[in-house]
Parts: C-alpha cells; structure tokens; sequence
C-alpha cells in the first residue's frame, strides 16, 4: 500500500526581519508536514512566530531559508504573477476581519473567486446562492456588508472560501471579532465544508477553544515548534 503523500510540505524553514540594528528570528527551522483533509491548527500566543508561519504556507511572504512545498510546487520560489494564478487556483482564505468588499453584496462578494477564474456571470451567480443557502444567507444575497451582522459577514467570507472547492483554506482568526454562539456556527460550517469536500484547513489562532476543532494541533513558541499532537478524525 503506497504511503499517503502530504499536501504541504514545510522544512528548515526559517525567517528573520531586521529591526533597526537588530536581527528578529520569527522562525527557526520549522519543518512539518500536511496530510490531505487535515484541519491542522497553528497555535500560539502573540509573537510565537504563528502568523509569520501562514504567511510562509500561503506564499505572501519569502522565507530566510528553507522552503514550503504545496504538492510538490516549491511556493516560495515563485514569481508574483505564477503565485497568484497558483492561489487563484488551489487556496481559500478566511480572515478575521472578514475583508469582504463594501460595494458589493454577499452575492457578489462571494462569486468574485468564480468571476477570476473565467466563470460566467449566470454559473457564477448560481453557484453562490446554493453556497450561500448551504450557510444560512440565502435570505440576505442582496445586502451589503454594512447591511450585515459580524457572524452573517464570516458566513460570506465562509462561502467566498469554499466556493471554489479549493485544495486548502487558510483560516486566520477566523472567529477573533465573534461571540461564543457564532464561534461555535462558523467552526462548524468551517469544519462540515472541509470534511465534505476533503479539503485541508491550515487554522491559526490564539484561542484553545478553536483549537478543539483541529484534527492535529502545531504549538509555536519563539518560532519553534514545541508541541505536534494529532488526534483521530471524528
């Protein structure tokens, strides 16, 4: 039987950021990999190298040294214009802050990933409502973010993720400006969407009670990796 090849590949990975006459060490060599379907949390306080860490894995930033591999493509090596086809491609994000666009309605906020990818207007429009109905917003495609509470918002940026059924999704804080109540909702639709589709959830966060949903919890301190723990997929 073939042994499973990761989705994510990190190792040696290492970065530094100079700070006046200072040299900071945010990551020192990390190495770890991903399965496939893993919902893998990164977890950590402030400044435990968490954030520097999902910035590697989705290639906004290049590492000191080392590397990340996603399926087998080396991220850090490409261009701007290679990485962003690439993220078009195979990456979700969700963030904290929800980054929806203002001007736009949860309809179209959520069709813009299909709209870059070539999808016509009628598909794209089609296929966001069904995902937005899947979430709960079926009744609010029309209103805009400001028309829309914080947990309706991140249901967007939920549906805006997985729209594209995409390999993996990042998800930053994804519940950091949300009661306990919608925590739970968004976790869930979160975990639901990956398990559905067998997709890969790269979590980051500061809160334990997220880290709960994770299959394999990755614990930073000082840019090290000072705890790996998996446990069985429910």
């Amino acid at each position: 039987m073939n042994k499973p090849t990761p989705i994510i590949r990190v190792k040696n990975l290492r970065k530094e950021y100079v700070a006046g006459e200072d040299v900071v060490v945010a990551l020192k060599d990390v190495s770890f990999d991903v399965m496939q379907g893993e919902i893998c949390c990164i977890f950590g306080t402030s400044g435990s190298g968490k954030s520097t860490l999902l910035n590697q894995l989705a290639g906004l930033e290049n590492p000191t040294s080392g590397e990340v591999l996603i399926g087998n493509i080396p991220v850090s090596k490409l261009s701007e214009h290679d990485l962003a086809i690439f993220r078009q491609r195979y990456l979700g994000f969700i963030f904290q802050s929800y980054n929806l666009m203002q001007t736009m309605t949860a309809l179209e906020n959520t069709a813009l990933p299909l709209m870059f990818k070539g999808v016509n207007k009628k598909e794209r429009e089609a296929r966001a409502k069904d995902i937005l109905k899947t979430v709960g917003l079926s009744h609010r495609l029309n209103h805009y973010p400001n028309q829309m509470s914080g947990g309706q918002q991140q249901r967007v940026g939920i549906a805006r993720a997985f729209i594209t059924k995409p390999k993996i999704v990042f998800a930053d804080e994804p519940t950091g400006n949300l009661d306990t109540k919608t925590t739970v909702e968004v976790m869930e639709m979160i975990k639901d969407f990956a398990r559905k589709y067998d997709q890969t959830i790269i979590l980051v966060t500061h809160e334990p009670d997220l880290a709960q949903y994770a299959t394999r919890v990755i614990t930073l301190a000082d840019g090290e990796i000072i705890s790996d723990i998996k446990k069985e997929r429910e």
